[in-house]
């Protein structure tokens, strides 16, 4: 990847990074589902403004809509419910950290479904020590019997592998522009989210407070708007598995934020991770391997 692929990757780090801190915040007063349908609700509006602003075309017919629509629901409907369950159950940091599984199962589904994103040596390993990483981060006490905190462990998991899928099945939006792609992708997230928050958690029995609603607002606009536009970007030039990288950084946003904001604590296991985590992507990236190897060539 290129420098400038990387930087964007470390943006969308960010923007999503905080987006463990305040879906924390906002499932105070909101159900998950409700979150996750308000989340690409408000998001979906202000994208098709921006596109209407831009005088962008706008899909027409099935054969537009209904992939924009599949990708809705694994991108968005089902990894964010399964998330903000998740996290009804772990904390913002634990479920960021089970999150950066998704270059692992995108890495091994890459090299299945798509001819143009083979698995290498170096890639496999630079996603081995990421995940290794990811692991250390965990800690053994996540291995213990299955309860409710297991359980939300593997809720995340299933976002992660969500997330995989919808990094390969993107490429098919590449004929849209990133506005139209991201807008499309969370109107139609938003209209599948709908039904089941009102059935399930009666949302007009919420009495959400400021803060929620200023978490929700910067949810939406900032952690899911702007952050499809970054992703879709990222996706048309450097391909899915790259594209999800951006997973290993995540963590250490969310368990730094957790820890400044929360008072959640940092562990040595976290520190661990997280070097394990960078290494794995300088591996990924090749650059720093081969500058140090030709030092050591120097005479």
């Amino acid at each position: 990847m290129t420098t400038g692929e990387w930087l964007r990757i470390l943006l969308l780090a960010a923007v999503w990074g905080i987006s463990f801190f305040l879906t924390e915040i906002c499932l105070r007063d909101l159900g998950p589902v409700t979150l996750a349908c308000a989340r690409v609700g408000l998001a979906s509006f202000a994208l098709l403004g921006i596109a209407v602003l831009k005088g962008e075309q706008f899909p027409s017919g099935l054969a537009d809509w209904g992939p924009l629509a599949a990708m809705g629901l694994i991108n968005n409907a089902l990894p964010f419910s399964l998330i903000m369950w998740g996290q009804t159950r772990i904390n913002s940091g634990l479920a960021s950290i089970l999150n950066a599984t998704t270059p692992l199962f995108a890495f091994v589904l890459a090299h299945l479904l798509t001819s143009d994103e083979r698995m290498t040596f170096r890639g496999a390993a630079g996603v081995g020590i990421g995940f290794l990483g990811a692991v250390v981060l965990i800690g053994p006490s996540a291995l213990g019997g299955l309860g409710a905190e297991s359980w939300g462990q593997i809720a995340v998991l299933s976002a992660a592998l969500s997330y995989a899928l919808a990094g390969i099945f993107g490429r098919r939006l590449r004929r849209f522009s990133p506005t139209i792609a991201a807008a499309g992708m969370t109107a139609a997230a938003s209209i599948i989210l709908l039904p089941p928050a009102l059935f399930l958690e009666r949302p007009w029995n919420a009495s959400p407070d400021g803060m929620t609603w200023v978490a929700l607002a910067t949810l939406a606009l900032v952690s899911t708007a702007a952050a499809y536009i970054i992703y879709f970007r990222i996706l048309a030039t450097a391909g899915a598995t790259n594209l999800l990288l951006v997973t290993f950084v995540i963590p250490v946003v969310a368990v730094l934020l957790g820890a400044l904001a929360l008072d959640e604590t940092v562990t040595l296991n976290a520190i661990a991770g997280m070097l394990l985590i960078f290494i794995g992507l300088s591996v990924i990236d090749g650059r720093a391997l081969s500058a140090f190897a030709g030092l050591r060539a120097r005479p």
